[in-house]
């Protein structure tokens, strides 16, 4: 059977009409670039949702940690306020907060070990504190020049408010 057209039919049809099969080429094409516009939206969302992390990731664990919290909780909660506090944490340098620390934690147990158990300096700790105290005697003398007359440590010297002061006592 031959499929003959009507006389008033126009001769040529657009491909957004469907056949007489049933087949629709405009509803496939939709449904195709739906489809393709659907993954690439998502796929930009969530390039754009980790950029916080990825400029994170420069700067010290802890910070990149944080923003990488912040990121997740703004995905899954969609607060996006979350997102903005994650960006803004990401451009910030935070201070090293933790080399300050681990040198006073290695000073005390420096200082914990140089202690024997009951409370008492040790005697090596005691000799190395004394080598120590007079190198830096020495090195106080050797830059604050030669000794003064007569032996004596300091002269009176006077204050802002006319007192004279010799030694430890101070005289009006």
């Amino acid at each position: 059977m031959t499929e003959k057209m009507h006389e008033l039919a126009p001769h040529h049809l657009p491909f957004f009409i469907p056949k007489a099969d049933g087949s629709d080429q405009m509803m496939l094409t939709v449904l195709i670039a739906l489809i393709v516009i659907i993954l690439l939206l998502g796929t930009f969302y969530l390039y754009l949702h980790s950029l916080p992390e990825r400029l994170a990731h420069k700067h010290g664990r802890i910070q990149f940690e944080l923003v990488a919290v912040l990121g997740l909780l703004a995905l899954f909660t969609h607060n996006q306020i979350f997102w903005v506090a994650a960006l803004v944490l990401a451009f910030i340098q935070l201070p090293d907060f933790m080399s300050p620390l681990d040198t006073i934690a290695n000073s005390a147990n420096r200082i914990a070990k140089k202690f024997d158990g009951k409370g008492e300096v040790s005697a090596d700790a005691y000799l190395e504190a004394q080598e120590t105290l007079s190198a830096d005697a020495g090195e106080e003398q050797a830059t604050a020049g030669p000794p003064q007359e007569g032996g004596a440590e300091s002269p009176a010297s006077e204050t802002r408010t006319g007192e004279k002061v010799e030694g430890d006592r101070t005289h009006v």
